[in-house]
């Protein structure tokens, strides 16, 4: 189970038994570099831990902690762990300022505590198996490794993967498999039944900060430069990913802003002109002095599509985990630690779907569903889908989502596939086994239940801990991971998001316009060409692939797949879907890369119905 993760640790490994319990580890070495091996001992020998992460406030606990008597033997985070849970048990977890997942066994009480940081920034994988045991591992990989594992496929994780794109924390694509979730701890004993885990934080939305916009302005950039500060602690060499983007410019600004040295920055660009941001990486470079890199990736990089089947386990179709990995291996070549921006268009409400739904939520006050219903919902059906046109036309889904309540059109919004288009791709068969799951329906629930007074808090709620943990933070663990390199999102320290879901909703959004307080703070330092730009993010070309290098495997899912064999699916369905993008009568991109992305993972995990 370690070599299959040597990935995420090739600096070092240690395994350690006792009577009914193991734990192993692979070190990557940031902090304390020859001093803090694991599985580590408590200074008296009573507890264990396997640790993956960063704790950026250890220091700050060390003095307490020494204050209270305790004696430390490293210098780095992990024995400051295994001191704060022997002073304050599991509460100690309230105390960390950090992203983590690990493993502490209590020889006293014989129980095993696995916990994972607020937003799941770290992963946790646990599978109950047939003797009874419980295993544990960072990656689906390393699970697989155990001699006991079933590899039987779970219905309603397909259907939620291909509801979103990925499997969501809920689930997993393997029966009798469980992601701990983000801000939960499970407490296992010998010889007790397994219980379910137990939140120990939650983001809230339900109060609003005070203050006029230059006072919360000045605290907001005040939380940023301590959440940047903290995370540049290394004992490697550390940089920053830059897009070009507000967020990613931001990080780096502050790092500037804190650093004697040049900060290493690096960035990733198209060959093709729409899609490449590299110079406003190059003017954020040149305007803080960074060292910075760039690389180009080419339309022909399908061939590392194989690559990212594997690096996930999982099937995960986010398209722009190609770049992220391609910007992930320039960093490593400089640097053993990133800063990214990860986080911040969840915590601030920056994607055009929030302010969309911030909108959209205005005319559901003024009209009652009764009439919303029959009117729009008549309208959508009636609307052609035009992905091709100009937003203003591409009025479908908008229309759609106004005819159901927020929660709904929310989700209808941020889906991949409706239930419709699902099941026009399953067999009856498959239907049935599902047992009328729909994906849809967790992050509705999920919403209704949110601490939060309106519907962007409720929104970005189901971001944050839904789309964002199954996602985004999946996404960048993989890719960094895969290549021995840490990534660490300042942008997301607790305190810093806790104050962004406080604000009054004028000051996240404004009008037409996202993240309005963060952009207005970071106007001392960036320029409104950076700030008020167009939103791009990363894109790969995928439907130019599924058209042309990639056209024949497009149309083997519908052939000769494991897909094609397992009863799970129409083929026809499926090669109707090929036949009509591969001629250009339609874009069926982002359906074919899903499948496509399935049918890879499924054949390397060799899942079973």
């Amino acid at each position: 189970m370690c070599d299959a993760l040597i990935h995420r640790g090739p600096d070092g490994a240690g395994v350690w038994t006792d009577h009914g319990v193991g734990l192993g580890h692979r070190r990557l070495s940031i902090i304390d570099l020859e001093g803090s091996p694991q599985p580590m001992h408590s200074a008296n020998g009573r507890a264990v831990i396997a640790f993956n992460g960063e704790i950026y406030n250890f220091r700050e606990l060390r003095r307490e902690l020494e204050q209270g008597g305790a004696k430390f033997r490293t210098s780095g985070d992990t024995e400051v762990i295994l001191a704060a849970y022997q002073r304050w048990g599991v509460d100690c977890l309230e105390k960390f300022n950090g992203m983590f997942a690990f493993a502490l066994y209590d020889l006293d009480k014989r129980q095993l505590l696995l916990a994972r940081d607020r937003f799941g920034v770290k992963p946790l994988f646990l599978a109950r198996l047939s003797d009874g045991s419980v295993t544990f591992a960072s990656e689906l990989k390393g699970l697989l490794a155990h001699p006991l594992m079933r590899r039987r496929l779970d219905p309603q994780a397909l259907d939620a993967y291909l509801t979103w794109g990925y499997v969501p924390d809920t689930r997993s694509i393997l029966s009798g498999v469980e992601k701990l979730p983000a801000g939960h701890f499970l407490l296992l004993e010998h010889g007790k039944p397994i219980p379910s885990p137990r939140r120990w934080w939650d983001i809230s939305f339900a109060d609003r900060a005070r203050g006029s916009e230059a006072d919360l302005s000045a605290e907001l950039v005040h939380l940023m430069r301590e959440a940047v500060q903290s995370r540049m602690v290394s004992d490697v060499p550390l940089g920053a990913f830059l897009s070009g983007g507000v967020d990613s410019s931001s990080v780096v600004a502050l790092m500037s802003e804190a650093s004697a040295e040049p900060v290493r920055t690096c960035s990733i660009g198209f060959d093709v002109a729409a899609l490449d941001e590299t110079s406003y990486a190059q003017q954020i470079a040149e305007k803080f002095g960074t060292q910075h890199e760039a690389r180009t990736v080419g339309q022909d990089d399908f061939g590392a599509v194989d690559a990212l089947a594997a690096m996930f386990d999982e099937p995960f179709a986010d398209a722009s985990a190609l770049p992220t990995w391609r910007v992930c291996q320039l960093a490593r070549e400089k640097v053993t630690v990133a800063l990214s921006g990860d986080g911040a268009d969840e915590a601030f409400a920056g994607y055009r779907r929030q302010v969309f739904h911030h909108n959209e939520e205005r005319v559901r006050s003024l009209l009652p569903q009764g009439l919303r219903e029959p009117l729009f919902g008549a309208l959508g059906r009636m609307w052609p889908k035009a992905d091709w046109a100009p937003r203003p036309f591409r009025a479908k889904s908008t229309f759609l989502a106004l005819s159901e309540n927020g929660n709904a059109g929310y989700a209808r919004a941020l889906c991949v596939n409706t239930p419709e288009a699902r099941h026009s791709l399953y067999t009856d068969e498959f239907v049935s086994k599902l047992g009328g799951f729909q994906g849809e329906d967790e992050l509705i629930q999920l919403m209704a239940g949110a601490p939060a007074q309106s519907g962007l808090d409720r929104a970005q709620y189901a971001d944050l801990t839904f789309w964002m943990p199954g996602d985004i933070l999946t996404k960048v663990d993989r890719t960094s991971m895969a290549v021995s390199l840490e990534a660490r999102e300042p942008l997301l320290d607790h305190r810093l998001v806790e104050f962004a879901a406080r604000l009054p909703e004028k000051m996240r959004v404004r009008g037409s316009t996202g993240k309005f307080l963060l952009k207005k703070c970071m106007e001392r330092y960036l320029p409104d060409d950076i700030l008020y730009r167009s939103k791009q993010g990363f894109v790969t070309p995928i439907a130019e692939w599924l058209r042309g290098p990639l056209s024949a495997e497009a149309r083997g899912i519908a052939t000769s797949s494991v897909l094609a064999q397992s009863g799970w699916f129409q083929p026809k369905a499926i090669s109707d879907l090929a036949d009509s993008h591969i001629s250009g009568r339609s874009d069926n991109s982002r359906i074919l890369w899903q499948l496509l992305m399935l049918e890879k993972s499924l054949a390397q995990l060799d899942v079973s119905a």
